[in-house]
């Protein structure tokens, strides 16, 4: 099975997990995923099996959309429900124009410092493994990341919601921590659903039991499982004969000269069947560059 699928990832499982459970369907095939979310977190997960894997890179950098609540009052260690609080404070009572105001403030390219409790390696070791073993870990160096839109609403005097599309590096336990302190309060995230990443939306997944119990019965195709080929169907794309298909994989670019699209850059090279061959680049008008290929 080479494909991606898309799981509607449920609450308590890591994406390792869900990664797990998946491969010892389908071994000896890779598995992998785009985007990790947090244990308590639930949503979009795409799933990539067998060949699917390789297109990682071409796929990582999409924005996201997330749905989520942050609860006003108290920060953790973990900046979400499932730390130890740190400090408190009295909860905030903005006007509309105010909590506008913050939303504008936080919309576009930001500072952000990602959470001590995140996968960010420092000498090797994941700095959530350091925290948890109870180390002094100072906190990484802020980045720029940049929030595409940012709409936020009281669902109660200590409940902000907010919904967001944000593009890659963004940590939402961040985002609710510094949403919280710039309303005058702390806080830490409570709830958060993915609900698209890049051009997958929640619309087209489906439950995890629902894809394990596709693949123990053996329903490769299903279900909605997506094309190597579809899955970056934004690239121009070129179909190639079949002594091309065999150069290109024995690493043979000069099988692409005089077929690379007008636009340039990545394509897709694609067999009369329609299955991905290749990822290439535009290194001119007429030649390219093979980036990825592909055993389908």
């Amino acid at each position: 099975m080479d494909a991606i699928v898309l799981v509607d990832k449920p609450t308590g499982l890591t994406s390792a997990e869900v990664v797990r459970r998946v491969k010892a369907l389908v071994k000896p095939a890779r598995v992998g995923h785009l985007g990790t979310l947090d244990p308590f977190a639930t949503g979009l997960l795409p799933i990539m099996i067998g060949e699917a894997t390789k297109l990682a890179p071409f796929l990582e950098g999409g924005d996201k959309h997330y749905e989520g609540a942050i609860a006003l009052g108290a920060e953790t260690d973990t900046l979400d429900r499932e730390g130890e609080v740190t400090r408190t404070a009295p909860l905030p009572s903005p006007t509309e124009d105010q909590l506008a105001d913050v939303a504008r403030r936080f919309t576009g390219p930001i500072e952000q410092v990602p959470p001590v409790f995140s996968a960010l390696k420092r000498g090797g070791v994941p700095l959530y493994r350091r925290a948890r073993r109870g180390e002094a870990v100072e906190a990484p160096a802020a980045r720029t990341i940049t929030i595409k839109s940012l709409e936020l609403r009281f669902a109660s005097a200590d409940v902000l919601e907010f919904t967001v599309t944000c593009g890659p590096g963004t940590y939402a336990r961040s985002l609710a921590r510094d949403l919280a302190i710039a309303l005058g309060t702390v806080g830490h995230l409570k709830e958060l659903r993915r609900t698209a990443s890049g051009s997958f939306s929640i619309d087209n997944a489906v439950s995890l039991d629902t894809v394990l119990e596709a693949l123990r019965a053996g329903e490769s195709g299903s279900p909605r499982a997506i094309a190597l080929g579809d899955a970056v169907a934004d690239m121009a794309a070129i179909v190639v004969e079949a002594a091309a298909v065999d150069r290109l994989r024995n690493g043979d670019s000069r099988a692409l000269d005089g077929l690379v699209p007008a636009a340039g850059g990545l394509f897709r090279v694609l067999d009369k069947a329609g299955r991905l061959v290749a990822i290439a680049r535009a290194s001119s008008r007429v030649t390219a560059l093979i980036e990825r290929v592909f055993n389908t």
